[in-house]
């Protein structure tokens, strides 16, 4: 850490306190002026560039030797197939206009919203009949439906008969419509 501090000459680069107290008296005589910093802004970052640059290899010194196998790219999978192109185009496409992976196709989407304001629309029609009928309809209803219940048990009785007392009845039928042919 105590390493002698060299007083830089105006306009290169570093900050003052780096250059030390030399420096800082000649920048407080010789300001320098915007188009300086911007020049000394401009070769510091050259001179960074220069040194990440020694990392990397140059093309013009790959291509020198012709003996070198050169590596040859490697081919993309979603480019290569089309299905993948397919798919991938797709997906940008949702991501654009911000829907999931897993949210539904815009026609289903849409089916959907049909059949629930259908069903809603539905029930508000039922309500509101219900709350229509006036009481002289919903007591004729009650009738009807006590009636309906009155007739539909000897149907199940009918149901319920032993087997021969039904074969019994359809034999009856049958002669009586041949004994009704035999007469016309």
């Amino acid at each position: 850490m105590n390493r002698p501090v060299e007083a830089a000459p105006p306009g290169s680069p570093g900050t003052l306190v780096e250059r030390g107290p030399a420096a800082l008296r000649s920048e407080v005589l010789f300001p320098r002026t915007r188009a300086q910093l911007r020049t000394s802004m401009y070769s510091e970052i050259q001179r960074e560039r220069a040194d990440i640059g020694g990392l990397m290899a140059r093309p013009e010194h790959r291509e020198w030797n012709p003996e070198l196998i050169k590596p040859k790219k490697l081919l993309n999978p979603v480019k290569a197939s089309r299905n993948h192109q397919e798919m991938h185009r797709e997906l940008l496409m949702n991501h654009r206009r911000g829907l999931g992976v897993d949210s539904k196709p815009e026609l289903q989407r849409v089916l959907e919203h049909r059949r629930r304001n259908q069903l809603i629309k539905k029930k508000k029609e039922e309500l509101e009949a219900k709350r229509l009928q006036c009481p002289f309809e919903q007591e004729l209803l009650r009738r009807q439906q006590r009636l309906n219940q009155l007739e539909k048990p000897p149907e199940k009785e009918e149901d319920h008969a032993p087997e021969f007392i039904k074969v019994r009845e359809n034999l009856r039928r049958i002669t009586t419509l041949t004994s009704g042919e035999r007469a016309l």
